[in-house]
């Protein structure tokens, strides 16, 4: 037997139960992991609460971790027993202590990157990384706008678009927040609200907007974050930590200057291994060169997941969580 925590309800943190269940076995073509670290991310909130709905209850949570392979099915060549992987996205489950994963969907560490480091990394730095250099191509001499430039992906995502020669402004919540966020190569922050942060981003490119605006918050900056925009700039809407965004007519996107929008996932970026291998290796590089710094700002027992999606929700974490089975 092992541990997971699972919902056998929609609801709030007080949902997420510390269950006995059967240890997995892996079936043909899958790995099963001792789990060391879990990733903390707001997808899980999106599953918990139903907005995001899962399969079938009562279900584990979960989409990031980083741990051991003890044992492989039948077929599997991508990893061996003892390797330390790590693995973002697939199918929610990683609230767990032992896991039987895809094992394509695995990645190899390499020994500079630790556990805790590869489960606080993985989806928030896959994300950041496929953000800035496919989703938009981050230029030397651009000047993008990160919302929550305090947040996991923000931290990481401020840092690499610094190393790529860009010019940051973000966006965030509090003067703490504002102070964290300008450690890790946010040139300006806004603390969006209080201030006017169109005019602010207006004032920063001489009147121009910026080329892209990267969107996690969702309801309370969509529609202004596109005011932001240059003409045919473009909206990157990833997330939506305050809420979902209202269905919009699209010929704003006309008015406001010929805009693009997109609303990419990880898991489509990802989806085949080769490109999955792309995107983790080029995140273990600027790790590996100091240009990324991983900052794990908060741990939680994995048993005690509720508290840490009571401060997720509340927004008193920054950078990124990992929970220890």
């Amino acid at each position: 037997m092992t541990k997971a925590i699972r919902i056998h309800r929609y609801g709030g943190p007080d949902e997420l139960k510390w269950d006995e269940i059967e240890t997995p076995k892996p079936g043909p073509g899958q790995a099963l992991i001792r789990q060391t670290a879990v990733g903390l991310n707001f997808i899980d909130v999106y599953h918990r609460t139903g907005l995001y709905p899962l399969p079938a209850l009562p279900a584990s949570i979960g989409m990031e971790a980083a741990g051991i392979v003890v044992d492989v099915g039948k077929d599997v060549t991508e990893v061996k027993i003892g390797d330390r992987v790590a693995y973002a996205m697939g199918t929610p489950g990683s609230y767990s202590e032992m896991r039987a994963m895809n094992a394509d969907r695995l990645v190899v560490l390499p020994d500079f990157i630790t556990e805790q480091a590869a489960a606080a990394m993985m989806l928030q730095g896959m994300t950041a990384q496929y953000l800035l250099r496919s989703v938009y191509r981050v230029q030397p001499g651009d000047t993008i706008l990160i919302h929550a430039a305090a947040g996991g992906v923000g931290l990481i995502a401020c840092q690499w678009a610094k190393y790529l020669g860009a010019t940051v402004i973000g966006t965030v919540g509090s003067p703490e927040k504002a102070e964290l966020a300008r450690a890790h190569g946010c040139d300006h922050t806004i603390l969006y609200k209080s201030d006017d942060f169109v005019a602010k981003v207006r004032d920063l490119t001489d009147g121009k907007g910026v080329p892209v605006v990267y969107d996690s918050v969702g309801r309370e900056t969509f529609l202004k974050s596109m005011d932001a925009l240059k003409p045919r700039g473009l909206m990157v809407s990833f997330g939506q930590s305050s809420g979902a965004v209202p269905p919009i007519d699209p010929t704003i996107l006309a008015a406001k200057g010929s805009l693009y929008l997109t609303r990419p996932t990880l898991a489509t970026y990802t989806a085949l291994r080769a490109d999955l291998l792309t995107v983790a290796a080029e995140l273990f590089d600027v790790v590996n060169k100091g240009a990324v710094r991983i900052e794990i700002r908060q741990t939680y027992p994995l048993a005690n997941a509720a508290m840490a999606h009571r401060d997720l929700e509340e927004r008193k974490t920054t950078g990124s969580t990992v929970l220890i089975p």
